[in-house]
This record gives structure tokens, C-alpha cells and sequence, in this order.
């Protein structure tokens, strides 16, 4: 990571922080939102083989890729900087990334179709609606999420779980669970 500010900016969302409207430092989270849109245009235009995706999303999120990953465009991403995956992981296409409270996917985990990742939240207090606060959602090893599920700021989903199509997920997820519903809630164990 070269840019000293972004560092700081990541500091203060890892460390649960408010950024306020007023601080310089909010003009960052615009200025990586265009880059991203930048590198998510040229993922989503055109044909690209896997190695050139693997590129793209290496470009888009600054740090080395998996040797093994998978991407179905097209993909969006508000931020791109705060994202880390593992090996072996699969990404359907239409999936959203609002990723700058950090977004960690863990080994061979299966992402559906239009799944939404959402780390940001604005301030209730009207005064302070463009105030941000943000949290990593973490998905541990070998989890399938089903399409169109939502994964709010915050979430930890355990190893080895399902997130069922649709579901909104507030709440961490034991390991080896099933959640369904809206708001998520556990549906059934996963036995050895």
C-alpha cells in the first residue's frame, strides 16, 4: 500500500471510526470510487479469459491474487482497496463489493449471483447523514452464498456454512450453519 492516506482512512474503519463528511480525508473514499469504476469498466467490457480477470481484480484490489480464483462479470465495487481473497474461491457475476470497511473471503468459498457485500452505513442523526462508519465482513473457508444475498457491515459467516438465496444477513453465523430469511436466522446444522 503506497498511499499513506489510504492506510490512515483504513486505520480509522478497522478501528470502528466515524468518518465525518468534513474530514479531508472523506475526499479518498471518492477518489478510489473512480478508480474502481475505472478498473469494474473494463472487467465488465468486453470478453476476458480467467488470467486476464484474475489481472483485472488483482489491478482493481492492489494486492497479489489466488493462484486459483474465478470470476463470472460482470462485478461492482464502490472502493476496491479493502478487499482480500483466498484460494480457490468462485464470484458469480453481478455481485456488489461496497468494500471500505473490508471485505475477507476465505478459501474456496462460493459466491452466487448478485450477492451484496455492504460494510458502510451513514449516521442516523440527520445532521450527520453523509457521516460514515464501517466494519470487515468476513466469510471463513468454504462458505456458499446463495444469489441475491446480503451480508450487512460487521457479519462473520463461520466455515463450512450456506447463506440461502435471498437471505440479509445482520448477525454473525455459527460455523457449519444454514441461515435463510430476512432477516437471516439458522435453518439447520450442517452434520459431519
Amino acid at each position: 500500500m503506497s498511499d499513506p492516506s489510504l492506510k490512515v482512512l483504513l486505520d480509522k474503519f478497522a478501528a470502528g471510526e466515524k468518518i465525518s463528511y468534513d474530514d479531508p480525508i472523506f475526499k479518498l473514499l471518492d477518489t478510489y470510487a473512480a478508480e474502481a469504476q475505472k478498473v469494474t469498466a473494463e472487467i465488465n467490457s468486453g470478453y476476458h479469459d480467467q488470467e486476464e480477470l484474475k489481472a483485472l481484480m488483482g489491478r482493481l484490489i492492489g494486492k497479489e491474487m489466488p493462484e486459483r480464483f474465478m470470476l463470472f462479470p460482470p462485478i461492482y465495487v464502490d472502493f476496491g482497496k479493502n478487499i482480500t481473497l483466498g484460494e480457490g474461491i468462485f464470484i458469480n457475476s453481478g455481485c456488489c463489493f461496497q468494500d471500505q470497511g473490508g471485505v475477507r473471503i476465505g478459501d474456496g468459498c462460493q459466491i452466487g449471483h448478485q450477492v451484496v457485500f455492504a460494510t458502510i452505513d451513514h449516521d442516523m442523526d440527520p445532521d450527520h447523514r453523509h457521516d460514515v462508519m464501517a466494519s470487515e465482513i468476513v466469510l471463513e473457508s468454504n462458505v456458499w452464498v446463495g444469489s441475491h444475498a446480503t451480508i450487512l457491515r460487521g457479519v462473520t459467516v463461520g466455515h463450512d456454512s450456506i447463506v440461502a438465496a435471498g437471505a440479509v444477513v445482520t448477525h454473525d453465523v455459527p460455523p457449519r450453519t444454514v441461515v435463510a430469511g430476512v432477516p437471516a436466522r439458522v435453518v439447520k446444522r450442517i452434520d459431519d
